[in-house]
């Protein structure tokens, strides 16, 4: 009774972020219209910035909003690559963290072992060589974010190993779209909308060549997987 309350808990959580129209407020022109306002709360505030960025993002991964990527890009914007990068991937983590402690007690730790014994190898491979399997996964983004939070709850991955692993396989990525985020302030100068020499800054030109590089190394990784 308590796991189908906390079930019907969460479902009703992301129904009312979705009616409450959250998901309008992660745009670029919502940023491009608010940027001076939050640079300069951000200058005033940095410390309740940083905890409250950190927070949002936190509540985005938990309830699986669709923006964690655009968030990450105005984490770059507001608070440059380097502490955009720590800040998302300690947010990132905890959201992560949360929703495979809440997958754990809600489904149990059996649940990939219930699809069958292609299902029961799946899981005695992925225990058996978790952090490995996870890390390949946070590096490479062959699934969905979401997804990669949940199947590790399922086969009974240690928390500090799925932290730990989490952690470290972001940030590669992380720093990508942070990049690309402290590049978007020369963006958002005309008044006219986004302008294509703008928006190829030598930030986001770099961050490009680093998410082409993830894509070509997700290749070879799907075959392995597949296999």
């Amino acid at each position: 009774m308590r796991r189908g309350l906390a079930l019907a808990a969460v479902l009703a959580a992301l129904l009312a972020a979705h009616l409450a129209g959250l998901t309008q407020y992660l745009s670029f022109e919502a940023l491009r219209d608010n940027r001076l306002a939050l640079l300069g709360w951000v200058a005033a505030n940095p410390a309740l910035a940083a905890g409250s960025f950190v927070l949002a993002y936190i509540a985005a991964v938990a309830l699986s909003l669709p923006g964690a990527v655009w968030l990450t890009l105005v984490g770059g914007f507001l608070f440059g690559a380097l502490l955009g990068t720590a800040l998302t991937v300690l947010a990132a983590t905890a959201g992560a963290v949360l929703v495979f402690l809440l997958a754990r007690w809600l489904l149990g730790e059996g649940g990939l072992g219930r699809f069958g014994e292609r299902g029961a190898r799946l899981a005695e491979a992925v225990r058996r060589e978790g952090f490995t399997y996870l890390l390949v996964l946070r590096l490479v983004p062959l699934f969905p974010f979401f997804l990669v939070n949940l199947v590790p709850a399922f086969v009974g991955m240690r928390l500090g190993t799925y932290s730990l692993a989490t952690g470290l396989g972001i940030v590669p990525a992380t720093a990508v779209f942070s990049l690309a985020g402290a590049g978007l302030g020369r963006a958002f100068e005309g008044e006219g909308g986004f302008d294509l020499r703008a928006v190829l800054t030598p930030e986001t030109v770099l961050a490009l060549v680093g998410l082409a590089a993830l894509s070509l190394l997700a290749i070879p990784l799907r075959r392995r997987f597949a296999r």
